[in-house]
């Protein structure tokens, strides 16, 4: 349930009585002149009551293993009615017992409404099989009995700092807690990737819940943990949940104007025609510079009798997962974005007297 209020802000050298003494006609004259007044939503939400925090999706991606089976150490509730129960899931258990991505498929991409709704037998892939254990334990998937959010913890080898990726640019409370992120963590960049794909298409951990993203940081090798990764990623938890205890107590977070970077297509390496064998690397200048923009002319690839070859997009697009290991398998050097700016409103949690 989404509740809208309305809040009016007035000029102060306009008194209270004068105030009081206009009129619906005057207040839309004025509206026409604005002048006085202006108009700023404030949404109110319910408040989030239980966090999924999930390593280990990919089972080499050892920052999120090793911070969530810290928080299987600890309470699983904090102190304070404005703390969230927090779930700590090790998603994929036989991938992390070999530290491997996966076993059979990648969990990641079994998500979709109709993966999950798959009959189960002998011969379906253990992460199908697993994704549904999940989805029945996490939600079901748009369900009112789902849990209010799922942070699911990602590593990659691009150097893509530390990116929250969404399915939606108006879960107004992914927003904002990136934002915090932001705020609080100015010496990392934090970026906001949003993949424009319909829930029952959406493929990842994250959609289960009611808001939801992957947090992803890197670089690291797969099957490594960097101290500066790891602290880069138990900040981001922390103040992930600094926000929602924050906002469960009634603290109102005021709008924003933010910067959101939007798939576009992913581009694959330049491939033999015959053998499907890639013919090139990442162009050095290109390599490590996730999220700078690229023009048409700038180098791609570097292959490998040593031609260049260049973005001849005509639109400039931002790179990033640019060659990221896991992606090889996929098809993909880097994906490209484009970035746009999003007004957030003001949120606040919902009360009984705003029900």
């Amino acid at each position: 349930m989404l509740i809208i209020f309305t809040v009016q802000h007035y000029d102060a050298s306009v008194s209270l009585q004068e105030l009081s003494m206009v009129t619906v006609a005057d207040q839309e004259e004025e509206r026409r002149s604005s002048h006085l007044i202006y108009k700023m939503e404030v949404v109110s939400l319910p408040a989030v009551s239980r966090v999924a925090i999930c390593g280990g999706t990919h089972g080499n991606e050892m920052t999120g293993v090793f911070l969530v089976k810290e928080l299987q150490k600890r309470k699983r509730k904090e102190e304070g009615a404005e703390a969230p129960d927090i779930l700590p899931v090790i998603s994929n258990p036989r991938a992390v017992q070999r530290c491997q991505r996966y076993i059979e498929t990648d969990l990641n991409r079994c998500f979709t409404t109709a993966t999950l709704s798959v009959p189960v037998s002998d011969g379906t892939p253990y992460e199908i099989q697993r994704a549904q254990e999940l989805n029945v334990f996490l939600g079901p998937k748009g369900s009112v009995k789902s849990v209010d959010l799922v942070c699911d913890l990602h590593n990659t080898t691009a150097n893509m700092g530390l990116c929250l990726i969404s399915y939606s640019e108006c879960d107004w409370i992914s927003l904002h807690i990136c934002r915090h992120l932001q705020k609080e963590m100015p010496s990392v960049p934090v970026r906001y990737i949003h993949y424009d794909v319909p829930l029952s298409e959406a493929y990842s951990l994250e959609s289960v819940g009611k808001h939801g993203f992957a947090m992803e940081v890197g670089p690291q090798p797969h099957g490594v943990v960097r101290a500066d990764v790891w602290g880069t990623m138990t900040e981001g938890v922390r103040l992930v949940l600094d926000w929602i205890k924050r906002f469960n107590s009634g603290v109102q977070f005021d709008d924003k104007v933010m910067e959101i970077y939007t798939l576009v297509k992913t581009i694959d390496y330049p491939r033999d025609p015959e053998t499907q064998m890639i013919t090139a690397t990442i162009h050095p200048q290109l390599q490590d510079h996730d999220f700078c923009l690229l023009h048409q002319g700038d180098p791609l690839f570097l292959t490998f009798s040593g031609n260049t070859e260049y973005y001849r997009g005509e639109e400039p697009l931002y790179p990033f997962f640019v060659n990221e290991s896991a992606y090889y398998e996929k098809g993909i050097a880097f994906l490209l974005a484009r970035k746009k700016k999003v007004n957030i409103p003001s949120v606040r949690v919902m009360t009984r007297e705003s029900v």
